[in-house]
């Protein structure tokens, strides 16, 4: 009775001894976090340097973009190249490539690899190997739920079914679609996000993805639904009920955006909070980013920026601005450029590149900012035109060089010439002298 009266004591002890350790720690902690925040938000977005740019507001991520989806003009940008964990926004490079390469119809069967995967905290539904479900019941999970299990199934169903490998060979089309797009900071080693030293984005290339999934009708199809059930599979009797995350869609809570139209959440230690938002106002149609951010300021952030370039951002239709001189016309006559109200169109370049001499892009550009592009008809064989002037140019270097050549072989052959003809002479005349006639 003693004893146990002794290690209670002894317990009470300890517990009060390292209490107040542990809350020093998370004091430290806590203040290391908010000075960290203070030094993020004083950090200017890179588009506040452009001159008769509207200022935009101060954000803790530390980075962050808007674009308009539309014409892929960049319109607030906080350290756009930076490069940060994504965590689970990259379940929407994920969704992308499935989409584009399987049907919703498809079965998913789930593997003990797909559920090896995860730690006891991981995101998931619950699902066992040998388990399936159809594409469009794991789309969902992967969307609404995050769920990492299903989305390694997803990957590595594809990967058997359509590329004639598994999950490694989905990986590999995720970089090589990411590249298509023109990211070029970022590299995928799985298909969830969990987090890997070597798996990182930009918010620049994620806002490219972004729009390319949002341009999917089951994509937005999906992000339409709050709650999801799927229904009892072949292992569990049960449905499985599971709701949307991003609280920008739901009506009623203090971070909904009446224009919000999709997006993804993402966390790990590592990462911190970061989120995708797609939103429309009926004129433009955005994808906002932001990386490293802290928990609800990942909202608040948003909110801001899209309520900034929805305030000071209009479109011009490509067909009031001068046509540059090698396009002939536009292959699309609804393209447009985003410009802050009232700015001269004039103010901006266009640059123009073509493969094939008869197609191309025009790309507009302010202070080296795109704000539009669309593509072109060009007129006819101008690159073409272009190249055989250089052609030409070679053509008659090659010429003269030709001519230059010859010159000095006949100045040559001349002279053994004469050479030749001086030297019979020579002989001639001393053959006279020693044998006369």
């Amino acid at each position: 009775m003693n004893l146990k009266r002794v290690l209670a004591g002894l317990l009470a002890v300890t517990v009060f001894a390292v209490q107040p350790v542990q809350d020093v720690r998370a004091e430290d902690e806590n203040a290391q976090l908010e000075a960290e925040k203070r030094a993020s938000l004083e950090i200017p977005a890179d588009t506040n340097s452009l001159e008769n740019w509207p200022e935009g507001p101060a954000v803790y991520a530390q980075s962050a973009i808007v674009i308009d989806m539309g014409s892929g003009a960049i319109l607030y940008a906080k350290k756009p190249d930076e490069r940060h964990y994504p965590a689970s926004i990259t379940k929407l490079l994920t969704t992308l490539v499935a989409l584009e390469n399987g049907t919703l119809a498809d079965r998913v069967t789930f593997s003990q690899e797909s559920v090896d995967i995860l730690n006891w905290d991981d995101a998931s539904i619950g699902m066992r190997p040998g388990e399936e479900i159809s594409m469009n019941d794991a789309l969902y999970a992967v969307l609404l739920a995050s769920a990492n299990e299903v989305s390694y199934a997803v990957a590595e169903s594809i990967g058997q079914n359509y590329l004639n490998g598994g999950y490694d060979t989905f990986i590999e089309l995720m970089n090589k679609r990411a590249k298509e797009l023109g990211c070029t900071g970022s590299n995928w080693v799985n298909s969830n996000g969990l987090h890997d030293e070597n798996h990182y984005t930009t918010a620049y290339d994620m806002a490219l993805i972004a729009s390319a999934v949002y341009q999917r009708e089951e994509f937005r199809e999906i992000m339409k639904t709050l709650e999801y059930r799927i229904q009892p599979t072949n292992l569990e009797k049960e449905e499985r009920v599971f709701q949307q995350n991003h609280k920008m869609l739901w009506d009623g809570n203090d971070y909904y955006y009446e224009y919000c139209t999709g997006g993804k959440t993402g966390y790990t230690d590592q990462s911190m909070t970061t989120l995708v938002t797609m939103a429309d106002n009926g004129e433009m149609q955005l994808a906002a980013v932001v990386l490293y951010d802290y928990g609800v300021d990942a909202y608040t952030d948003t909110r801001a920026m899209m309520d900034y370039v929805f305030h000071n951002f209009s479109k011009v239709p490509v067909w009031e601005l001068d046509m540059p001189g090698q396009v002939k016309s536009y292959t699309n006559e609804n393209a447009y450029v985003v410009l802050p109200k009232g700015m001269n169109a004039s103010e901006m370049e266009c640059i123009v590149t073509s493969e094939d001499g008869t197609y191309g892009k025009a790309v507009y550009k302010y202070q080296g900012q795109t704000v539009g592009s669309t593509e072109v008809k060009l007129k006819k064989n101008i690159f073409v035109k272009d190249m055989d002037t250089v052609e030409s140019e070679d053509g008659q270097k090659n010429e003269e060089e030709k001519k230059k050549k010859n010159l000095v072989i006949a100045i040559c052959l001349t002279g053994v010439g004469a050479s030749i003809i001086l030297l019979l002479i020579f002989f001639s005349r001393h053959r006279k002298r020693k044998y006369p006639a």
